[in-house]
Protein backbone atom coordinates (compact mmCIF):
# COMPACT_ATOMS: atom_id res chain seq x y z
CA UNK A 1 0.00 0.00 0.00
CA UNK A 2 1.03 3.47 -0.95
CA UNK A 3 1.42 5.63 2.38
CA UNK A 4 5.28 6.76 2.33
CA UNK A 5 6.81 8.82 2.01
CA UNK A 6 3.50 11.25 1.63
CA UNK A 7 1.71 9.77 4.48
CA UNK A 8 4.59 10.45 6.68
CA UNK A 9 4.94 13.84 5.24
CA UNK A 10 4.06 16.86 8.11
CA UNK A 11 2.23 19.79 6.39
CA UNK A 12 -0.57 22.29 7.66
CA UNK A 13 -4.34 21.43 7.56
CA UNK A 14 -4.94 25.26 5.29
CA UNK A 15 -7.54 26.22 7.23
CA UNK A 16 -5.76 29.32 6.14
CA UNK A 17 -3.22 30.99 4.04
CA UNK A 18 -1.17 31.77 5.25
CA UNK A 19 -1.10 29.57 8.60
CA UNK A 20 -1.41 30.81 12.12
CA UNK A 21 2.43 30.29 12.44
CA UNK A 22 3.00 33.16 10.75
CA UNK A 23 1.33 35.95 11.76
CA UNK A 24 3.24 38.37 13.82
CA UNK A 25 3.17 41.20 16.08
CA UNK A 26 3.47 43.85 13.07
CA UNK A 27 -0.49 43.68 13.15
CA UNK A 28 -1.41 44.63 16.37
CA UNK A 29 -4.76 46.11 17.52
CA UNK A 30 -4.48 49.56 16.15
CA UNK A 31 -4.39 47.72 12.69
CA UNK A 32 -7.05 46.11 13.40
CA UNK A 33 -9.08 49.04 14.41
CA UNK A 34 -8.50 50.32 10.92
CA UNK A 35 -9.08 47.84 9.05
CA UNK A 36 -12.63 47.10 11.05
CA UNK A 37 -13.31 50.95 10.31
CA UNK A 38 -12.74 50.28 6.20
CA UNK A 39 -15.84 47.62 6.20
CA UNK A 40 -18.54 49.26 4.20
CA UNK A 41 -22.04 49.63 6.08
CA UNK A 42 -23.57 47.02 3.94
CA UNK A 43 -20.65 44.23 4.74
CA UNK A 44 -21.92 41.08 5.77
CA UNK A 45 -20.18 39.51 8.51
CA UNK A 46 -19.56 36.28 10.39
CA UNK A 47 -19.11 36.20 14.23
CA UNK A 48 -17.12 33.72 16.11
CA UNK A 49 -16.86 33.22 19.65
CA UNK A 50 -13.67 31.49 21.31
CA UNK A 51 -14.86 29.91 25.01
CA UNK A 52 -11.52 28.31 25.72
CA UNK A 53 -13.16 26.45 28.93
CA UNK A 54 -13.95 22.73 29.28
CA UNK A 55 -15.13 21.01 32.49
CA UNK A 56 -11.56 18.80 31.94
CA UNK A 57 -9.40 18.13 29.34
CA UNK A 58 -9.59 15.38 26.63
CA UNK A 59 -5.70 13.73 25.95
CA UNK A 60 -6.40 14.10 22.13
CA UNK A 61 -7.51 17.78 22.14
CA UNK A 62 -5.28 20.17 20.30
CA UNK A 63 -7.69 23.34 20.62
CA UNK A 64 -6.51 26.45 22.97
CA UNK A 65 -8.68 25.20 25.96
CA UNK A 66 -8.46 24.89 29.61
CA UNK A 67 -9.98 22.72 32.57
CA UNK A 68 -12.49 24.83 34.96
CA UNK A 69 -14.69 23.35 37.74
CA UNK A 70 -15.70 27.08 39.22
CA UNK A 71 -18.32 29.18 37.79
CA UNK A 72 -16.54 32.57 38.55
CA UNK A 73 -14.18 32.17 35.87
CA UNK A 74 -17.22 31.29 33.24
CA UNK A 75 -18.96 34.25 35.02
CA UNK A 76 -15.95 36.51 34.49
CA UNK A 77 -15.49 35.42 30.73
CA UNK A 78 -19.02 36.26 29.78
CA UNK A 79 -18.94 39.63 31.00
CA UNK A 80 -15.48 40.06 29.47
CA UNK A 81 -17.16 38.61 25.68
CA UNK A 82 -20.25 40.75 26.31
CA UNK A 83 -18.04 43.78 26.72
CA UNK A 84 -15.73 42.74 23.63
CA UNK A 85 -18.53 42.32 21.71
CA UNK A 86 -19.81 46.07 22.01
CA UNK A 87 -15.84 46.93 22.02
CA UNK A 88 -15.85 45.41 18.27
CA UNK A 89 -18.97 46.69 17.06
CA UNK A 90 -18.23 50.07 18.01
CA UNK A 91 -15.14 50.10 15.79
CA UNK A 92 -16.92 49.25 12.38
CA UNK A 93 -20.57 50.14 10.78
CA UNK A 94 -21.31 47.18 9.33
CA UNK A 95 -23.97 45.22 11.33
CA UNK A 96 -25.73 42.75 9.26
CA UNK A 97 -24.71 38.70 10.74
CA UNK A 98 -25.28 36.05 8.41
CA UNK A 99 -22.70 32.98 10.54
CA UNK A 100 -22.63 33.09 14.17
CA UNK A 101 -20.31 30.21 15.45
CA UNK A 102 -19.56 29.47 18.92
CA UNK A 103 -16.42 27.09 19.44
CA UNK A 104 -13.92 26.07 21.64
CA UNK A 105 -13.63 24.25 24.30
CA UNK A 106 -16.85 23.92 25.42
CA UNK A 107 -19.06 26.60 25.05
CA UNK A 108 -22.09 25.32 26.55
CA UNK A 109 -19.91 25.02 29.51
CA UNK A 110 -20.77 29.04 30.03
CA UNK A 111 -24.50 28.06 31.19
CA UNK A 112 -27.65 28.88 29.88
CA UNK A 113 -27.85 32.19 31.51
CA UNK A 114 -24.68 33.56 30.43
CA UNK A 115 -24.65 32.13 26.96
CA UNK A 116 -28.12 33.85 26.54
CA UNK A 117 -26.47 36.79 27.88
CA UNK A 118 -23.70 37.21 25.17
CA UNK A 119 -26.71 36.26 21.97
CA UNK A 120 -28.20 39.20 23.78
CA UNK A 121 -25.21 41.31 23.54
CA UNK A 122 -24.79 40.19 20.05
CA UNK A 123 -28.07 41.00 19.29
CA UNK A 124 -27.96 44.43 20.70
CA UNK A 125 -24.64 45.29 18.91
CA UNK A 126 -25.23 43.60 15.24
CA UNK A 127 -28.02 42.98 13.11
CA UNK A 128 -28.93 39.62 13.73
CA UNK A 129 -32.11 37.94 11.18
CA UNK A 130 -33.88 35.24 10.49
CA UNK A 131 -31.98 33.94 7.75
CA UNK A 132 -28.49 33.55 10.06
CA UNK A 133 -26.93 30.44 10.84
CA UNK A 134 -26.22 29.85 14.70
CA UNK A 135 -23.99 27.03 15.44
CA UNK A 136 -22.39 25.58 18.32
CA UNK A 137 -19.91 23.02 19.22
CA UNK A 138 -20.95 21.05 22.00
CA UNK A 139 -19.76 18.27 24.34
CA UNK A 140 -22.64 15.31 24.40
CA UNK A 141 -22.19 14.67 27.46
CA UNK A 142 -22.73 18.52 28.53
CA UNK A 143 -26.67 18.35 26.65
CA UNK A 144 -29.44 17.62 28.90
CA UNK A 145 -33.42 19.31 28.34
CA UNK A 146 -32.64 22.74 29.71
CA UNK A 147 -29.45 22.94 27.61
CA UNK A 148 -31.36 21.73 24.69
CA UNK A 149 -34.02 23.95 25.27
CA UNK A 150 -32.04 26.98 26.14
CA UNK A 151 -30.02 26.35 22.54
CA UNK A 152 -33.47 26.59 20.96
CA UNK A 153 -34.47 29.73 22.55
CA UNK A 154 -31.14 31.23 21.09
CA UNK A 155 -32.59 30.63 18.00
CA UNK A 156 -29.43 27.88 17.18
CA UNK A 157 -29.97 26.07 14.10
CA UNK A 158 -26.71 24.32 13.90
CA UNK A 159 -25.11 21.37 16.55
CA UNK A 160 -21.88 19.82 16.08
CA UNK A 161 -21.27 17.00 18.55
CA UNK A 162 -18.42 15.53 19.23
CA UNK A 163 -17.63 11.91 18.83
CA UNK A 164 -14.76 10.78 18.00
CA UNK A 165 -14.61 7.20 18.54
CA UNK A 166 -17.29 5.05 20.25
CA UNK A 167 -15.13 2.24 21.48
CA UNK A 168 -14.65 1.43 25.41
CA UNK A 169 -10.70 0.94 24.56
CA UNK A 170 -10.36 4.03 22.89
CA UNK A 171 -12.06 6.02 24.87
CA UNK A 172 -10.18 5.00 27.83
CA UNK A 173 -6.54 5.92 25.85
CA UNK A 174 -8.67 9.22 25.03
CA UNK A 175 -9.56 10.60 28.37
CA UNK A 176 -13.12 10.72 27.48
CA UNK A 177 -15.79 7.93 28.34
CA UNK A 178 -18.42 8.76 26.14
CA UNK A 179 -20.87 6.11 25.73
CA UNK A 180 -23.37 5.54 22.16
CA UNK A 181 -26.13 5.97 24.46
CA UNK A 182 -25.27 9.68 25.59
CA UNK A 183 -24.74 10.86 22.06
CA UNK A 184 -27.98 9.00 20.72
CA UNK A 185 -29.56 11.09 24.26
CA UNK A 186 -28.04 14.47 22.97
CA UNK A 187 -29.37 13.92 19.39
CA UNK A 188 -32.59 13.32 20.79
CA UNK A 189 -32.41 16.14 23.14
CA UNK A 190 -31.48 18.53 20.43
CA UNK A 191 -33.93 17.45 17.58
CA UNK A 192 -36.59 17.14 20.20
CA UNK A 193 -35.98 21.30 20.85
CA UNK A 194 -36.29 21.63 17.28
CA UNK A 195 -32.24 21.74 16.65
CA UNK A 196 -32.24 19.34 13.68
CA UNK A 197 -29.03 20.40 11.64
CA UNK A 198 -26.19 18.28 13.33
CA UNK A 199 -23.07 17.82 12.47
CA UNK A 200 -20.71 14.69 14.03
CA UNK A 201 -17.48 14.86 14.72
CA UNK A 202 -15.11 11.78 14.21
CA UNK A 203 -12.01 10.92 14.15
CA UNK A 204 -9.30 8.39 12.91
CA UNK A 205 -5.73 7.77 13.94
CA UNK A 206 -6.48 8.00 18.22
CA UNK A 207 -4.84 5.91 20.25
CA UNK A 208 -6.11 2.29 20.80
CA UNK A 209 -7.97 2.88 17.47
CA UNK A 210 -8.04 -0.02 14.72
CA UNK A 211 -9.49 0.31 11.56
CA UNK A 212 -12.65 -2.21 12.93
CA UNK A 213 -13.79 0.40 15.43
CA UNK A 214 -13.25 3.25 13.29
CA UNK A 215 -15.99 1.01 11.18
CA UNK A 216 -18.30 0.34 13.84
CA UNK A 217 -17.77 4.29 14.24
CA UNK A 218 -18.69 5.19 11.98
CA UNK A 219 -21.44 2.87 11.07
CA UNK A 220 -23.12 3.95 14.80
CA UNK A 221 -22.60 7.54 13.85
CA UNK A 222 -24.23 7.67 10.27
CA UNK A 223 -27.26 5.83 11.81
CA UNK A 224 -27.93 8.81 13.63
CA UNK A 225 -28.38 10.52 10.12
CA UNK A 226 -26.69 13.95 11.21
CA UNK A 227 -26.54 16.04 8.06
CA UNK A 228 -22.58 16.57 8.20
CA UNK A 229 -20.00 14.35 9.39
CA UNK A 230 -16.44 15.09 9.81
CA UNK A 231 -13.66 12.45 9.96
CA UNK A 232 -10.44 14.31 11.34
CA UNK A 233 -6.89 12.37 11.36
CA UNK A 234 -5.72 12.92 15.18
CA UNK A 235 -2.83 15.68 14.79
CA UNK A 236 -0.45 14.23 17.53
CA UNK A 237 1.63 17.57 18.20
CA UNK A 238 2.73 17.32 22.23
CA UNK A 239 5.44 19.83 21.62
CA UNK A 240 2.61 22.00 21.34
CA UNK A 241 0.01 20.33 23.84
CA UNK A 242 1.47 19.35 26.39
CA UNK A 243 -1.19 17.02 27.66
CA UNK A 244 -0.72 14.72 24.81
CA UNK A 245 2.27 13.40 26.44
CA UNK A 246 0.74 11.45 28.36
CA UNK A 247 -0.56 9.45 25.34
CA UNK A 248 1.66 6.37 24.70
CA UNK A 249 2.84 6.70 21.21
CA UNK A 250 3.53 3.09 20.86
CA UNK A 251 -0.58 3.03 21.04
CA UNK A 252 -0.82 5.29 18.38
CA UNK A 253 -1.27 3.76 14.38
CA UNK A 254 1.12 4.43 12.02
CA UNK A 255 0.87 6.01 8.86
CA UNK A 256 -0.03 2.71 6.74
CA UNK A 257 -2.71 2.05 9.76
CA UNK A 258 -4.22 5.23 9.85
CA UNK A 259 -4.68 5.44 6.18
CA UNK A 260 -6.35 2.11 6.41
CA UNK A 261 -8.89 3.74 8.81
CA UNK A 262 -9.67 6.63 6.97
CA UNK A 263 -10.38 5.06 4.07
CA UNK A 264 -12.56 2.13 5.83
CA UNK A 265 -14.44 4.81 7.55
CA UNK A 266 -14.75 6.75 4.41
CA UNK A 267 -16.20 3.51 2.63
CA UNK A 268 -18.92 3.60 5.38
CA UNK A 269 -19.89 6.94 5.33
CA UNK A 270 -20.52 6.47 1.49
CA UNK A 271 -22.35 4.13 1.76
CA UNK A 272 -24.77 5.18 4.29
CA UNK A 273 -25.64 7.94 1.56
CA UNK A 274 -23.27 10.88 2.69
CA UNK A 275 -21.16 12.51 0.13
CA UNK A 276 -17.44 13.47 0.72
CA UNK A 277 -16.60 16.85 0.59
CA UNK A 278 -12.98 17.90 0.47
CA UNK A 279 -10.45 16.30 2.99
CA UNK A 280 -12.62 15.20 5.73
CA UNK A 281 -15.78 16.23 5.61
CA UNK A 282 -18.88 14.16 4.48
CA UNK A 283 -22.87 15.70 3.46
CA UNK A 284 -26.02 14.32 3.09
CA UNK A 285 -26.54 14.96 -0.64
CA UNK A 286 -29.36 18.27 0.21
CA UNK A 287 -27.70 20.06 2.93
CA UNK A 288 -25.96 22.83 1.94
CA UNK A 289 -22.49 21.98 2.14
CA UNK A 290 -22.85 19.23 -0.47
CA UNK A 291 -24.92 21.70 -2.36
CA UNK A 292 -22.47 24.45 -2.39
CA UNK A 293 -19.89 21.94 -3.02
CA UNK A 294 -21.21 20.71 -5.97
CA UNK A 295 -21.67 24.47 -6.89
CA UNK A 296 -18.01 25.12 -6.50
CA UNK A 297 -18.88 27.91 -4.04
CA UNK A 298 -17.67 25.94 -0.87
CA UNK A 299 -14.97 28.13 1.30
CA UNK A 300 -12.83 26.69 3.83
CA UNK A 301 -11.90 28.77 7.23
CA UNK A 302 -10.85 27.95 10.86
CA UNK A 303 -14.06 25.68 11.15
CA UNK A 304 -12.84 24.20 8.61
CA UNK A 305 -15.39 23.88 5.30
CA UNK A 306 -18.58 25.74 5.21
CA UNK A 307 -20.96 27.95 3.29
CA UNK A 308 -19.87 31.04 4.65
CA UNK A 309 -18.64 33.59 2.14
CA UNK A 310 -19.34 36.75 4.18
CA UNK A 311 -17.50 39.68 3.84
CA UNK A 312 -15.44 39.68 7.31
CA UNK A 313 -14.92 37.37 10.05
CA UNK A 314 -14.85 38.78 13.11
CA UNK A 315 -13.42 36.59 16.03
CA UNK A 316 -14.29 37.01 19.65
CA UNK A 317 -12.30 35.50 22.67
CA UNK A 318 -9.35 34.45 23.72
CA UNK A 319 -7.21 33.12 21.04
CA UNK A 320 -10.21 33.99 18.50
CA UNK A 321 -8.95 34.52 15.01
CA UNK A 322 -10.57 36.86 12.87
CA UNK A 323 -10.23 37.56 8.85
CA UNK A 324 -10.80 40.69 7.32
CA UNK A 325 -10.36 41.72 3.48
CA UNK A 326 -6.85 43.28 4.27
CA UNK A 327 -5.78 40.50 6.20
CA UNK A 328 -5.62 38.09 9.45
CA UNK A 329 -5.96 39.18 13.29
CA UNK A 330 -5.29 37.29 16.47
CA UNK A 331 -6.55 37.73 19.74
CA UNK A 332 -4.47 37.16 22.60
CA UNK A 333 -4.37 33.96 23.84
CA UNK A 334 -4.14 33.53 27.51
CA UNK A 335 -7.56 34.98 29.25
CA UNK A 336 -5.97 37.04 31.72
CA UNK A 337 -4.13 39.36 28.78
CA UNK A 338 -7.21 39.22 26.82
CA UNK A 339 -9.68 40.61 29.45
CA UNK A 340 -7.46 43.50 30.80
CA UNK A 341 -6.99 44.28 26.80
CA UNK A 342 -11.11 44.22 26.72
CA UNK A 343 -11.49 46.16 30.24
CA UNK A 344 -9.37 48.69 29.35
CA UNK A 345 -11.12 49.66 26.31
CA UNK A 346 -8.59 48.42 23.58
CA UNK A 347 -8.86 45.58 21.47
CA UNK A 348 -6.99 42.27 22.50
CA UNK A 349 -5.20 41.70 19.07
CA UNK A 350 -1.69 41.11 19.47
CA UNK A 351 -0.46 39.97 16.58
CA UNK A 352 -1.73 39.03 12.84
CA UNK A 353 -0.62 39.16 9.13
CA UNK A 354 -1.40 41.70 5.88
CA UNK A 355 -2.40 39.99 2.73
CA UNK A 356 -0.13 40.61 -0.11
CA UNK A 357 -1.08 40.02 -3.69
CA UNK A 358 0.48 36.93 -3.96
CA UNK A 359 -0.83 35.97 -0.88
CA UNK A 360 -4.12 36.03 -1.84
CA UNK A 361 -3.16 34.58 -5.76
CA UNK A 362 -1.62 31.41 -3.83
CA UNK A 363 -4.71 31.38 -0.51
CA UNK A 364 -7.03 30.73 -3.48
CA UNK A 365 -5.41 28.16 -5.43
CA UNK A 366 -5.00 26.46 -1.75
CA UNK A 367 -8.77 26.95 -1.15
CA UNK A 368 -9.62 25.63 -4.32
CA UNK A 369 -7.39 22.00 -4.03
CA UNK A 370 -9.07 22.20 -0.56
CA UNK A 371 -12.41 22.53 -1.59
CA UNK A 372 -13.11 21.36 -5.40
CA UNK A 373 -9.89 18.93 -5.70
CA UNK A 374 -9.07 20.99 -9.22
CA UNK A 375 -7.16 24.24 -9.76
CA UNK A 376 -6.64 25.91 -13.39
CA UNK A 377 -3.80 28.34 -13.04
CA UNK A 378 -5.59 30.20 -15.70
CA UNK A 379 -8.37 31.33 -14.05
CA UNK A 380 -6.43 33.31 -11.71
CA UNK A 381 -4.27 34.85 -14.44
CA UNK A 382 -1.12 32.81 -14.10
CA UNK A 383 1.09 29.80 -14.58
CA UNK A 384 3.73 27.53 -13.47
CA UNK A 385 6.39 29.41 -14.36
CA UNK A 386 4.61 31.95 -11.25
CA UNK A 387 4.93 29.41 -8.65
CA UNK A 388 8.76 27.98 -9.14
CA UNK A 389 9.34 24.65 -8.03
CA UNK A 390 5.53 23.74 -7.61
CA UNK A 391 5.35 21.51 -10.72
CA UNK A 392 8.25 19.89 -9.35
CA UNK A 393 7.18 19.00 -5.65
CA UNK A 394 3.82 17.89 -7.30
CA UNK A 395 5.82 15.46 -9.88
CA UNK A 396 5.65 12.58 -7.35
CA UNK A 397 2.15 12.54 -6.81
CA UNK A 398 1.55 12.91 -10.29
CA UNK A 399 3.93 9.68 -10.87
CA UNK A 400 2.09 7.74 -8.28
CA UNK A 401 -1.80 9.01 -9.43
CA UNK A 402 -2.48 10.74 -6.60
CA UNK A 403 -2.58 14.15 -8.94
CA UNK A 404 -3.26 14.62 -12.75
CA UNK A 405 -1.19 17.74 -14.53
CA UNK A 406 -2.77 18.97 -18.02
CA UNK A 407 -1.23 21.98 -19.28
CA UNK A 408 -2.08 24.60 -16.91
CA UNK A 409 -4.70 22.80 -14.72
CA UNK A 410 -3.98 20.54 -11.59
CA UNK A 411 -6.83 17.96 -10.40
CA UNK A 412 -6.62 15.60 -7.11
CA UNK A 413 -8.15 12.38 -8.05
CA UNK A 414 -9.87 10.27 -5.92
CA UNK A 415 -7.03 8.36 -5.07
CA UNK A 416 -5.45 11.39 -4.09
CA UNK A 417 -7.85 13.06 -2.00
CA UNK A 418 -6.28 12.09 1.23
CA UNK A 419 -3.08 13.37 0.30
CA UNK A 420 -4.84 16.94 -1.00
CA UNK A 421 -2.86 18.77 1.93
CA UNK A 422 -0.12 18.19 0.20
CA UNK A 423 -1.10 19.28 -3.15
CA UNK A 424 -1.90 22.62 -1.40
CA UNK A 425 1.31 22.44 0.05
CA UNK A 426 3.06 22.49 -3.61
CA UNK A 427 1.72 26.24 -3.71
CA UNK A 428 3.06 27.53 0.04
CA UNK A 429 5.23 29.92 -0.54
CA UNK A 430 5.85 29.91 3.28
CA UNK A 431 5.99 26.17 4.07
CA UNK A 432 9.98 25.13 5.46
CA UNK A 433 9.61 21.62 6.27
CA UNK A 434 12.77 21.49 8.01
CA UNK A 435 12.05 24.65 10.48
CA UNK A 436 8.61 23.77 10.98
CA UNK A 437 6.53 20.83 12.78
CA UNK A 438 2.81 20.29 11.31
CA UNK A 439 0.49 17.04 11.73
CA UNK A 440 1.06 14.31 9.35
CA UNK A 441 -0.78 14.76 6.03
CA UNK A 442 -2.63 11.52 6.69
Amino acid sequence: MLTRPFAETNVPRYTSYPTAPHFSAAVDAATYAGWLARLPDDAALSLYLHVPYCRELCLYCGCHTKAVRQAAPLDDYTRTLRAEIALAAGRTRARRVTHIHFGGGTPSLLGADNLVAVMFALAHAFRIGGETEIAIELDPRSVDRAMAAALAGMRVSRASLGVQDLSPEVQHAIGRIQPYETVVRATELLRAAGIGQLNFDLMYGLPKQTAERAVRTARLAAALRPQRISLFGYAHVPWMKAHQRCIEEADLPGPDERLVQSEAARAVLIDHGYVPIGLDHFALPDDGLALAAGRARLHRNFQGYTTDDADALIGLGASAIGRLPQGYVQNAPDVGGYARAVHAGRLATVRGLALSEDDRVRGGIIERLMCGLRVDLRDVGRDWRDFPGAHERLSPLASEGLVQIDGSSLTVTERGRPFVRLAAAAFDAYLQPDRQRHSQAV
